[in-house]
């Protein structure tokens, strides 16, 4: 850039060599000039203008500018005009043009929300085309014609907008909102249009108004957008990046991932809009031709046809028309043209201005005025005429026949009126008979044309047709009939009916007329039709209008709710005022959530307390921040806690938004000013922090300032944190700061400064020694602290430094520190090293006495004979002590000998209580002292005799010896060791045997009561017993060795001492024993009954009948009993059967019981109707047996009980053998007969289990009438266990049959609800079949088949032992009275064993024999 002049610049670009000079047209100083837009685009700055300027294009522009400070945002995506945003406007300047080009306001700086088109596409007839699109607010867009400087329109919106652009011309606008839905707006006709639901890419294609996007994974082509419905699809897998369109070529390119893919567009298409932009309507029109139809040809075609027709290209627009297939316009433009082309033959020209060919295109574009003015103006009336008669339009052709005077006039409103009543057109026809003054008839043709409406009103303004009653008649019903009330009471009321009127106007909501009429005719309907006609405002959302109405009405809940609705707040409260306030309570809230939200907030405040709650007016302070009002608010209502916790939350908010200030304010407020110190800790804002502190917490204060400082020093922060540090009054924290910084200067001087008298010298020292050598001295020596130094630096243990400073500087020193050395080096435990400086110390009896400390003999007479012979003795001495303290007494007295110490000898003596020793050593060395030591002795022993063990025991031995056995007894008595119990044992048992050998009876036994016991505690059970039997106390004695459960010793000493008595005693004490140990098996040898009961109590019942078993069989069989009793109840009533089939079934009365439940159990079980069930029922036929065998022989024989039973055996016997049939195939019908037998025996099987067994196996073998008895029978009886009573039961399918009818009603459903709804199905079906005959099947005695006794004569048949049914002839009988079988049945049977092997058949005939007394001669093997 060159400045030629303070208002001209000469910028020039050195990669391209182009120059520009930007100049100043009014001459002002230009300040600054910046290169912005891709080095493309000038900005320069004067004090009053602007300049801008283009460098490719040399376009340069100079506006007026007032300076904003360099704020403006300048924006060059538009190659024709720079955007300018500044203080929320948008100035648009065109490059070479000097005035601003428009300016608007808007707050949407993006690029994307703003759309410029500066005469981009030339169009026909338009000279300057300059567009704006903008955003007002987020959701409206606003279009201005810059050229004329007018809004062209604008477009809301329901969604946030986020993309908009115009067309090239300026005349569509595309536009994107948030929910990615893309909108089209015609600028010219403000239409706008959704084309795509969702929409990730949209563009313009250059050059034309061809439009690309992508949805999802689709491409979207609109090649023609006046029909955007016609959209050309094509799938992507990728995105879409951008749109290229250069050398007549037009390119989508698509990133795939890493690679990039172009979708090449049908250039033919794009030709097309362009050739229609130019007009040349011939190229677009042969372009078409070479197309196939389709959608987006066929709306090229339309576009074409309206455009030629606007430019009266007839031809054309024929051709256009004939392509997509509208011939009825093709045919009327063909004739047009033909007419057009005789024109242009006639007089000239192309022939479309021919008044014929404009009529006839008025005509096209159904301008029809325009064609009658066409006609007219040449005066073609019957033309004008023929077109309106071609198009039914008579009241036209009427109008222009009348201006014209045409002779055809009446003929032609005669021949209108009749063609208006063939077709049906009674309103028009009613029109034109009242326009003719036929009134009757008129209304008659309103009335046939539904329209009574109209009707009225003719009447109504008619006196005449006022009176007569049959023409309102009609109409009134018609009115009514149409819902018109509020027109028939119109009619009513001018007829004079008010209360007809009133219904009407009521029925048809026209309650102003209603209460007008009221007041005059119904005064006292007038409160009810005000509250009715509220209701239907607040109905019809005329809120407002219905509060009046209501307070009229005195309806003022509803008024209220009203006034709330309509949002008339002030009314509301007006109203709610004047009520109770229980009822205004609830309203006031509403009004109060409207003045918060109007921020009226002390009006709210105030409704809120009026409504009772004042919770929401704190809430509503609390939102707006209002704190204090909110404070004073919530310590009237609230708890102190729940005001807390609702100051800390908004406080924690105001925190995370940094305003701190506001936060303290809110801790502050409810007491919490730890949270705000907290908060400023946290953000490092340590004054505000210190003040908090200092005001709430002083004496944390120092606390605080030390925790500061730490956190400074951490951070580096040095000066601050000795600040805090001082503050604290911790100014060694401050010096040992500094000194790990390695800053001594200023550790010395806050030492100095801040520290006692010592504290600076302790510094100078710690300098000093940091520094060592030459330095150290010369700082010390400044200081004058060396002699200091060095002894603080010996005591310290800092030897080396200690030696360096005395060496440097102080070698008198060296001994002393020597010396100080070795004791350091004592503690430390290097004895050696110690040594070698105490004797260069001039100390080597300090090292004597540190080997004999330590207890190093040798290294201490080396020492001393080395370096100090005087010290010799004291290491015998040491040697002498410490051979006492390890009880070598020998080894001590020869070391004190030695080292000529006697009286050191006798005093270890006397403290080690070796008062004999003393004395020898006292005898021999000392004898001066004897007679001393001897009184001393003699005190000592009398001082131990009355207390302490050793003393008792003593004591006790002098009585002894000296004869006094009571005291001796007395004083063993006494001994008390608990550590000790050999010697507490002795002591009692030597107390003992003295009071046995030398006192009385009484005292031995009084001794012995009292010392056994306590042996009996010391757990020394025989010890006590032999004390006892000394004295003859033989059951105290049996105890004490029960107690230590010595059994054998306590039964010898019964059996031997007292066996009359004690052996019993003795025995029962053992049985409670083993049972309260639960020695089961121990107590089997002694009683076993007792040891069965315990095993039946804990429930071992396999060892309980293990046993039983050994003992007899009346035992075995009680416990078996109990074990069936327990399982039973358990539900396991198969494990208690399988235990009679192991144990056998005696015939035992109280078991019969068990036997019965069994059964009961097994018959009412589910599940047993199977194959599978055999092994079940034949152990339940098996026990039943043995117990019937057992009956026989037994007093219960032939008793009911016994009757009883064989049932049972007989029943079971059934079914097991049922069970056996249903596992072979050939034996099917032997299984329905036996469940069919059974039903003989219901008094003790579950009735509705039996018959639906009987009616499903007798519809397995096809006997349908059984079948169908049996399950109606089955369904009858369910119904009758739902209901709980028997009473609707019908026998008569059963008359003269041996199933009984008095059965027991069973107590629950035995058949699942599925099988009983599949039975309730099949009796249904099978009662609709004609060929069912509802009757039992009969043999020749005139008797159901499977009766016993014969209906006629009484006579009672055996049942056949395989199915149950009677055995009439050809019989088998078997050798055991009264049982046979049927022949057939049983070589039947036979045969199916043989052929089947069926181990549950072979059962079956083997327990046949058994129970028949053997088979008939069949010669059958059970092998």
């Amino acid at each position: 850039m060159t400045y030629v002049g303070p208002s001209q610049v000469i910028v020039k670009n050195l990669s391209t060599g182009t120059r520009v000079v930007l100049k100043s047209h009014y001459g002002y100083e230009i300040d600054e000039v910046k290169i912005l837009g891709k080095d493309r685009y000038l900005v320069a700055h004067t004090s009053d203008t602007l300049l801008l300027g283009d460098i490719s294009s040399n376009k340069l522009s100079e506006v007026a500018w007032q300076g904003s400070g360099g704020n403006e945002k300048f924006f060059f995506d538009n190659e024709n005009v720079c955007m300018i945003f500044n203080a929320g406007e948008l100035t648009l300047v065109e490059y070479g043009n000097n005035d601003i080009l428009g300016s608007v306001r808007t707050e949407f700086m993006s690029p994307h929300l703003v759309s410029v088109r500066i005469n981009e596409r030339r169009q026909r007839g338009v000279e300057e085309n300059k567009r704006l699109a903008y955003l007002i607010d987020i959701k409206t867009i606003a279009t201005v014609d810059l050229v004329g400087s007018y809004n062209a329109g604008s477009i809301s919106h329901d969604s946030k907008i986020d993309w908009l652009e115009l067309n090239e011309t300026g005349h569509k606008l595309l536009f994107r909102d948030k929910k990615m839905r893309l909108q089209l707006y015609d600028v010219e006709s403000s239409t706008k249009t959704t084309i795509l639901n969702y929409c990730s890419y949209v563009q313009w294609v250059p050059g034309s108004d061809v439009v690309v996007a992508q949805s999802r994974n689709n491409l979207c082509i609109w090649y023609n957008i006046d029909a955007p419905e016609r959209v050309t699809m094509f799938p992507l897998k990728g995105d879409i990046v951008d749109l290229e369109r250069n050398d007549g070529k037009t390119e989508v390119i698509v990133s795939e991932g890493v690679n990039t893919v172009s979708y090449t567009l049908d250039e033919g298409l794009i030709e097309f809009g362009t050739a229609i932009d130019d007009g040349d309507y011939h190229r677009a029109t042969a372009f078409l031709e070479t197309l196939e139809m389709s959608t987006e040809t066929e709306a090229m075609w339309k576009t074409l046809s309206r455009l030629a027709l606007e430019a009266r290209q007839l031809h054309i627009a024929e051709r256009c028309f004939a392509a997509l297939g509208n011939m009825a316009k093709a045919r009327f433009l063909h004739e047009t043209n033909a007419i057009a082309d005789q024109a242009a033959q006639e007089h000239g020209g192309d022939g479309t201005d021919h008044y014929l060919v404009r009529a006839r295109l008025a005509m096209l574009d159904k301008n029809y005025k325009l064609a009658e003015m066409i006609f007219l103006e040449q005066n073609a009336t019957e033309e004008a005429m023929d077109m309106y008669q071609e198009l039914h339009m008579w009241d036209e052709c009427i109008v222009v026949a009348e201006a014209k005077g045409h002779p055809m006039l009446d003929k032609l409103r005669r021949g209108y009126y009749q063609w208006l009543l063939d077709t049906q057109q009674e309103e028009k026809a009613g029109e034109v008979q009242e326009g003719h003054g036929d009134y009757l008839a008129a209304i008659s043709l309103y009335l046939r044309a539904g329209l009574p409406a109209k009707a009225a009103r003719l009447a109504m303004s008619r006196d005449e047709l006022m009176t007569n009653g049959d023409v309102i008649n009609r109409i009134s019903t018609a009115l009514i009939r149409g819902e018109l009330y509020e027109q028939a009471g119109d009619l009513f009321e001018k007829v004079g009916n008010p209360r007809k009127a009133l219904e009407c106007y009521c029925k048809g909501s026209a309650f102003l007329k209603a209460v007008e009429l009221a007041r005059l005719a119904f005064p006292a309907e007038v409160v009810k039709l005000e509250e009715a006609w509220g209701d239907h405002l607040v109905q019809q959302k005329q809120l407002d209008a219905a509060i009046n109405h209501y307070i009229e009405a005195r309806c003022s809940i509803k008024a209220i709710e009203a006034a709330l609705g309509a949002r008339q707040w002030k009314k509301a409260i007006y109203i709610l005022d004047l009520q109770d306030k229980q009822t205004a309570a609830k309203y006031y809230p509403k009004i109060a959530q409207h003045y918060a939200a109007l921020q009226e907030y002390q009006v709210a405040e105030e409704l809120y307390i009026k409504g009772d709650q004042t919770k929401d007016a704190i809430d509503m302070y609390t939102q707006a921040g209002l704190w204090e009002q909110a404070h004073k608010l919530a310590i009237k209502c609230m708890s102190q806690e729940d005001v807390s916790v609702l100051y800390i939350t908004q406080a924690q908010e105001m925190e995370k938004q940094g305003k701190f200030k506001e936060a303290e304010r809110l801790y502050i407020t409810v007491d919490e000013p730890d949270l705000a110190i907290t908060m400023y800790k946290k953000c490092k804002m340590y004054d505000e922090m210190v003040c908090l502190v200092a005001r709430y917490h002083k004496d944390l204060l120092s606390d605080t300032h030390l925790h500061l400082g730490k956190e400074l020093e951490a951070e580096g922060r040095l000066q601050e944190a000795e600040y805090h540090y001082l503050e604290a009054k911790d100014w060694k924290a401050t010096v040992n700061m500094y000194r790990v910084n390695d800053m001594w200067e200023e550790a010395y001087r806050v030492a100095k400064a801040h520290g006692g008298t010592n504290s600076y010298k302790h510094v100078a020292y710690m300098w000093a020694k940091s520094l060592g050598g030459e330095a150290a001295v010369k700082l010390l020596s400044k200081f004058g602290l060396l002699e200091m130094a060095i002894d603080h630096a010996a005591d310290s243990g800092v030897f080396e430094f200690a030696f360096e400073l005395a060496r440097l500087s102080m070698k008198q020193k060296m001994p002393e520190i020597h010396l100080k050395y070795a004791m350091f080096l004592e503690d430390e435990g290097k004895f050696e090293e110690a040594e070698a400086e105490f004797i260069k110390a001039g100390k080597p009896k300090e090292a004597v006495l540190m080997f004999v400390h330590n207890q190093n003999w040798d290294a201490a007479q080396r020492v001393a004979e080395a370096h100090d012979p005087g010290s010799v003795a004291d290491v015998l001495v040491g040697q002498a002590r410490f051979a006492f303290e390890q009880r070598e007494f020998q080894k001590a007295e020869a070391f004190l000998l030695r080292a000529q110490k006697p009286e050191l000898a006798i005093k270890y003596y006397k403290e080690a209580d070796m008062w004999s020793e003393a004395l020898r050593i006292c005898k021999e060395y000392v004898p001066s002292r004897l007679e001393e030591l001897q009184e001393e002795c003699g005190r000592e022993a009398a001082k131990k005799g009355s207390g302490g063990t050793e003393g008792l025991l003593e004591q006790a031995r002098e009585w002894e010896q000296a004869g006094e056995y009571a005291r001796a007894v007395d004083c063993y008595l006494k001994v008390r060791i608990s550590n000790n119990s050999v010697l507490m044992e002795k002591c009692l048992l030597k107390a003992a045997e003295l009071a046995i050998k030398f006192l009385g009876q009484s005292q031995s036994m009084e001794v012995t009561r009292t010392v056994a016991p306590q042996l009996v505690a010391m757990k020394k059970y025989s010890s006590a017993a032999e004390l006892y039997l000394n004295l003859d106390l033989i059951r105290e004695a049996i105890d004490a060795f029960i107690e230590g459960e010595e059994w054998s010793k306590a039964k010898r000493v019964a059996k031997e001492l007292d066996p009359s008595r004690s052996e019993e005693y003795v025995d029962q004490r053992y049985k409670e024993y083993l049972k309260n140990q639960g020695k089961v098996d121990s107590l089997v040898g002694i009683d076993v009954m007792a040891a069965l009961d315990m095993y039946a109590e804990q429930e071992q019942w396999e060892k309980c009948l293990e046993v039983a078993a050994k003992q007899n069989y009346k035992v075995l069989h009680k416990y078996v009993a109990l074990y069936a009793t327990h399982l039973i109840r358990e539900g396991s009533w198969d494990k208690a059967l399988s235990l009679y089939v192991h144990h056998g079934a005696p015939a035992n009365p109280q078991n019969f019981n068990i036997y019965k439940r069994l059964f009961v159990e097994m018959v009412n079980a589910s599940g047993m109707n199977c194959a599978e069930a055999y092994s079940s029922w034949a152990d339940l036929r098996d026990v039943l047996f043995s117990l019937c065998e057992n009956l026989v022989k037994s007093s219960e024989a032939n008793t009911p009980a016994h009757e009883e039973f064989e049932t049972m055996l007989l029943i079971s016997h059934y079914y097991a053998t049922r069970s056996a049939a249903q596992g072979v195939k050939q034996l099917d019908t032997v299984a329905a007969k036996l469940s069919i037998s059974l039903l003989r025996h219901t008094e003790l099987l579950p009735a509705d289990k039996a018959f639906y067994e009987a009616g499903i196996a007798a519809k397995a073998v096809n006997w349908e009438n059984m079948a169908f008895i049996f399950l109606n029978r089955f369904l009858d009886l369910s119904d009758a266990i739902e209901e709980g009573n028997v009473d609707s039961l019908d026998h008569s399918d059963f008359q003269n049959t041996d199933i009984p009818f008095e059965v027991p009603l069973p107590a629950h459903q035995h058949v699942p609800e599925e099988n009983r709804e599949e039975a309730r199905d099949w009796v249904l079906t099978m009662s609709m079949d004609q060929r069912l005959e509802q009757v039992l099947p009969q043999d020749d005695r005139d008797t159901y088949e499977a009766s016993l006794v014969a209906a006629n004569t009484g006579v009672r048949s055996l049942p056949c032992v395989l199915t149950g049914y009677p055995v009439l002839r050809n019989k088998i009988e078997f050798k055991r009275p009264g049982r046979e079988a049927n022949k057939d049945t049983w070589n039947k049977f036979l045969m199916a064993v043989k052929t089947s092997h069926s181990p549950a058949c072979q059962d079956v005939l083997k327990f046949l024999s058994q129970w028949c007394g053997g088979l008939p001669s069949t010669g059958f093997s059970f092998q």
